[in-house]
């Protein structure tokens, strides 16, 4: 509907100041079925987003099992961490790379069809190397402002979420860790603090992740029983905001919304204008979105100067593993958590 009635170049028009080209361009008839469409839009998106917060709560308290993989015709899925900012920079490269890395498929594709649409019907790829040699005239002649205004809408959800189902699917990880360590490697029988005997507790500290299981079935393959092995993930306490989500930690509250969006506008205002200027709608697209995104992150990280605390930084324990051994054992224990990348290791006679 968007492109049969012209919607974008009426756009274009409008906020360049050339209303008469604006109304002269614009198909009423599209005009007005885009225009229930795109206010039903806004309501579902907001209803389902209400909705599906209380179905996650209610999922919480219902404890449900959390598949840890899911392999399909169409897609191998796992779970396990993944760095956020790594799945930013490939989708900074091209929308739907980054849920490649993260693993959802069917989105990856979505946007990476809509993404290679848009980039070849506007013309963008000439018109970004027309640009790079200078050449700013022919970068704004060769476009299809159509198709280009698609393109920073595209962009910026992608970014935002990609970045925000990493970090929502890093702590799903952690969640579904610590329900399998408390099922397996809690035996009632296991003996804390020691009672007599040649016996010895080897501890070691670990985070959340692929290594810790690891460990554990590497322990139980040299022969040390399931039974004498506990694991005991930590609660995670209450802190205070960090100001970025990484691998180690994530608090689930997103430091990149007001960023994407103000970035996004920004990036659409700066192509519109970009047609006025002499560097032309690319280097106004970039100029808009480094723009927005930097005073969004100024605003997030004043919110974040004003609520902070002291915050450990770094790696942190998430899980402490406990194994029962004799002496002879203590060697073999030590290597297998030292070459699974344990935080800290000590040892208890």
């Amino acid at each position: 509907m968007n492109l049969n009635a012209n919607l974008n170049l009426a756009i274009l028009y409008s906020f360049t100041g050339r209303f008469e080209m604006a109304k002269e361009i614009v198909n009423n008839r599209w005009l007005l079925l885009y225009a229930p469409v795109f206010i039903y839009c806004i309501w579902n998106g907001y209803q389902l987003t209400v909705d599906l917060n209380k179905l996650t709560i209610l999922a919480q308290r219902s404890e449900s099992k959390i598949a840890p993989e899911s392999i399909s015709y169409y897609e191998i899925n796992t779970l396990d961490r993944r760095i956020p900012w790594v799945s930013v920079a490939w989708t900074f490269l091209t929308p739907g790379l980054g849920h490649l890395y993260t693993h959802r498929t069917p989105t990856a594709f979505f946007l990476l069809i809509w993404w290679i649409a848009g980039c070849y019907f506007s013309n963008i790829l000439q018109s970004i190397q027309f640009t790079a040699l200078g050449l700013f005239d022919e970068a704004k002649a060769v476009l299809d402002p159509q198709w280009l205004i698609y393109l920073p809408s595209i962009f910026g959800f992608a970014l935002y979420d990609v970045y925000v189902n990493t970090v929502e699917y890093n702590r799903l990880f952690e969640q579904e860790q610590a329900k399998m360590l408390e099922k397996e490697y809690q035996d009632p029988a296991f003996q804390m603090p020691l009672r007599g005997g040649n016996k010895m507790h080897v501890v070691a500290s670990f985070e959340h992740s692929l290594h810790l299981e690891l460990a554990v079935t590497d322990l139980e393959q040299k022969g040390i029983a399931q039974n004498r092995i506990c694991a005991i993930p930590l609660s995670t306490m209450k802190k205070e905001r960090q100001l970025l989500d990484n691998i180690h930690r994530s608090d689930g509250e997103s430091m990149f919304d007001i960023p994407t969006i103000l970035g996004t506008i920004l990036m659409v205002f700066g192509v519109l204008w970009g047609f006025m200027w002499k560097w032309g709608p690319i280097i106004g697209g970039l100029i808009g979105l480094f723009l927005g995104m930097a005073v969004g992150l100024l605003f997030k990280y004043f919110l974040y100067i004003r609520n902070s605390r002291n915050i450990i930084k770094g790696k942190v324990t998430e899980v402490f593993v406990v194994v029962d051994c004799k002496p002879d054992e203590v060697k073999v224990v030590e290597d297998v958590f030292e070459r699974h990348l344990a935080i800290g290791i000590g040892v208890k006679k």
